[in-house]
């Protein structure tokens, strides 16, 4: 029997009042249908980040790296603030390195009308330059339609089905490729 895949699906918004809580319960719900998924719920919230870079990592910043480092896959969900993703999301993913490479990354992304396109588009950058494999689809979530929920659209679930069939795939031939080769930057 083959180990499942390990995905964090990290909650990028710490906001209150945020949509993230919601939209990731959602999100999870579509995964916990896929027995060969593990899936771990990694929540910004949880963590006591410094206000600057630190000289030597908190306990914090290590807690947050060792969830990275066990990930075999990443599923960010994302909000989009003025056309961009949240300061405390990029502050979270620059603490790790080495942990996300050569690992497959997804998201879930809302917000209103442009159902957090342009966040998605600058993430990717982002996880390039930390040699992550972005996948192609997105959930992207437009809240002027309303949250989703167990009765949502088809077109959501299948694009979760989409987005989590395309992880599975990458999180599966890069956790073999690191295992026979270690992944070198």
């Amino acid at each position: 029997m083959m180990t499942p895949l390990r995905i964090a699906v990290i909650i990028g918004s710490t906001r209150e009042g945020r949509a993230g809580d919601r939209v990731t319960n959602w999100f999870t719900e579509q995964a916990a249908r896929h027995d060969d998924l593990a899936v771990t719920v990694v929540d910004l919230t949880e963590y006591d980040f410094p206000a600057s870079y630190p000289a030597e990592p908190t306990a914090s910043i290590r807690a947050f790296v060792r969830e990275v480092g066990r990930a075999d896959a990443f599923v960010v969900v994302t909000p989009e603030y003025n056309h961009s993703f949240p300061a405390p999301l990029k502050q979270a993913i620059d603490y790790a390195y080495d942990e996300w490479q050569a690992k497959p990354v997804g998201f879930v992304s809302y917000g209103c009308r442009s159902t957090g396109r342009y966040a998605v588009d600058q993430l990717r950058t982002v996880f390039t330059a930390l040699h992550a494999m972005t996948v192609r689809e997105v959930v992207g979530i437009d809240l002027l339609g309303g949250e989703p929920t167990p009765q949502c659209t088809d077109e959501l679930r299948r694009d979760a089905s989409v987005l989590l069939d395309q992880l599975r795939w990458w999180g599966l031939a890069l956790r073999d490729a690191r295992a026979a080769r270690p992944y070198v930057s």
